[in-house]
């Protein structure tokens, strides 16, 4: 268990303090949800270009995946603030990748505005989960969809959380499994197109070059002593 940060006398006026100045790095919600109403409700839908590819007609709306959808909030809200609350390194880099996949989906929704048009006009069957899908539905639009953000953000966490030399290889399998059902989730729920699920790679590859780029470079560094020994 890592140890807890220590948060005594955290207050807005000490933001500037090296010891609290990464809670900063949090109002970039802020401009995520200013963009979000943004493209939302000032982008006309006949503005929106429809997304679709053949891979969505074999893939039939489920509800059972609304469970891994709404579990992404869980995730992300989840990610954040252990990581605030016990490791500050990997609360930087998870939050600053997902601002990196923010501008850049925010950029690509205003440029390029999207839309699917993949959503059940009815539900053959009617319960607890078919409610809710019924819900999400009324409260997020069917447009700016691609990339998904869902994907995006997932696949960041779980690069955190494949890096992090304390978690535990059962947290990780956990993980990994659980971020591959979220990605599957927003195809079956109908919220986004798979060419959604494929243009949110791109995205989170740049922001894992961007985020952890130290990282790699000290990989690839070691790889390549490692084949000069063996030649040796």
């Amino acid at each position: 268990m890592k140890q807890r940060v220590d948060y005594s006398g955290f207050s807005l006026l000490r933001l500037n303090e090296p010891r609290f100045s990464h809670a900063k790095l949090l109002a970039g919600w802020i401009g995520y949800f200013a963009m979000y109403f943004i493209t939302e409700n000032l982008i006309p839908i006949e503005n929106c270009h429809p997304v679709w590819c053949r891979l969505d007609d074999l893939i039939p709306f489920n509800e059972f995946f609304v469970i891994f959808y709404v579990g992404w909030y869980a995730l992300v809200f989840g990610a954040l603030a252990y990581t605030f609350f016990f490791d500050v390194e990997n609360f930087r880099k998870i939050q600053i990748f997902i601002m990196i996949t923010q501008a850049i989906a925010m950029a690509t929704y205003i440029i390029w505005p999207s839309r699917q048009d993949l959503r059940p006009e009815v539900f053959e069957r009617s319960n607890f989960l078919t409610w809710l899908m019924g819900i999400i539905y009324g409260f997020d639009t069917s447009t700016g969809v691609c990339p998904s953000l869902h994907v995006a953000y997932s696949l960041g966490i779980l690069s955190a959380a494949l890096k992090d030399k304390i978690l535990k290889p059962v947290w990780k399998t956990l993980i990994t499994a659980f971020v591959i059902m979220i990605c599957l989730s927003v195809c079956f729920v109908k919220q986004h197109s798979a060419v959604d699920v494929f243009a949110a790679l791109p995205v989170a590859l740049i922001a894992e070059a961007l985020v952890w780029k130290d990282y790699w470079l000290s990989k690839f560094k070691g790889e390549k002593k490692d084949v000069r020994r063996t030649a040796v």
